[in-house]
């Protein structure tokens, strides 16, 4: 095991994604507690931690797959990219308050994050069934993202 990697694959979307929270959903609580939510909203405390579970995942199983022999670098692009509109939604929602386009950059995303799981799967079992959870949880906040748009 290569600890380096490992760390260097969990730490950028970890860090990443708390870089984004400091420069992106500054008072992003108090936005959120503001919209008209959804029943099935949850409260604004539960995102940083599923946040940062989602990215530790996501981080192995990047490792994963850079670690084995038959690396496909189209897998390793489409976590690239869907890295980065994952970040670029904070913007979109909290900063700019684009939530009709946060929620079609959304979709895009998670289009992404399933074509990843599925190269992902492809080369490694285990990490394209680690990324199930992200999906589901993109899947959750896209009908979120819908709900909040549609009521603001």
């Amino acid at each position: 095991m290569n600890y380096a990697k490992l760390a260097k694959s969990v730490l950028i979307p970890v860090v990443g994604g708390s870089l984004v929270g400091i420069f992106a959903t500054r008072n992003s609580k108090e936005i959120y507690d503001k919209l008209k939510k959804p029943a099935f909203a949850p409260p604004s405390w539960t995102f940083p931690v599923a946040w940062t579970s989602l990215y530790t995942i996501m981080g192995i199983a990047k490792y994963r797959i850079a670690s084995k022999e038959k690396e496909s670098k189209s897998a390793e692009l489409l976590y690239d990219t869907q890295l980065g509109l994952n970040f670029l939604w904070s913007f979109l929602f909290f900063k700019w308050g684009l939530r009709g386009t946060a929620f079609i950059e959304m979709a895009a995303l998670l289009t992404l994050i399933t074509l990843t799981a599925f190269e992902f799967y492809k080369i490694d079992r285990t990490s394209g069934l680690a990324m199930v959870p992200y999906i589901a949880w993109v899947t959750f906040a896209l009908g979120l993202n819908f709900s909040i748009f549609r009521n603001n």
